[in-house]
């Protein structure tokens, strides 16, 4: 998005302060202009100046329309649910950064194990681009989220670590011209 749009918030929306992870709301009428809009989220910054990040379930607030998350493929084999797992935590961003966490590097594992039904447990290890990151919550229940969401997921476990530490040398070369640093 080349230019910044600015919108009067059309009803009341919770909202989550960056970059400490704060739960707020912002009042009907206040003027807000969207920072970013990837994923599934709306990074915005109010009148006064402050970063904060509108869900997208409150799309409508904004004036815009709720995208729901699409998979793959709707089988339900270990394999399917991995290759899903991926591609929806690649709809996953950091609120102040413009790439995918699966592009940063912050996703260092994910496991598929098959249980009876057709249904899978998924364990995901991630890390974070700071320790102490307040997003980093918010960031570990977006992926468990999306995860959830798949067919054929019956549980997920989204495990936070900070070693070995993230580090720009882990992040994609795509995510690195992306963000000018190739």
């Amino acid at each position: 998005m080349a230019e910044r749009e600015s919108f009067f918030l059309t009803r009341d929306v919770n909202i989550v302060t960056i970059p400490d992870g704060t739960p707020s709301t912002l009042s009907k009428g206040e003027e807000v202009t969207i920072h970013q809009s990837l994923g599934n989220n709306y990074t915005v910054v109010t009148e006064q100046g402050h970063m904060v990040r509108i869900a997208g379930v409150d799309a409508d607030a904004l004036g815009k329309e709720h995208h729901e998350l699409h998979t793959l493929v709707s089988e339900t084999s270990a394999e399917a649910v991995e290759k899903n797992c991926w591609e929806v935590m690649k709809t996953v961003y950091d609120p102040e950064i413009p790439v995918n966490i699966v592009d940063l590097g912050l996703v260092y594992y994910c496991n598929v194990k098959p249980l009876d039904d057709d249904e899978n447990t998924v364990h995901v290890i991630m890390t974070l681009t700071a320790p102490g990151c307040g997003m980093g919550p918010v960031i570990q229940g977006d992926v468990e989220k999306c995860i959830r969401a798949l067919p054929g997921v019956k549980s997920v476990d989204v495990e936070v670590v900070l070693d070995p530490p993230w580090s720009r040398e882990m992040m994609s070369e795509v995510a690195q011209l992306q963000l000018g640093l190739y």
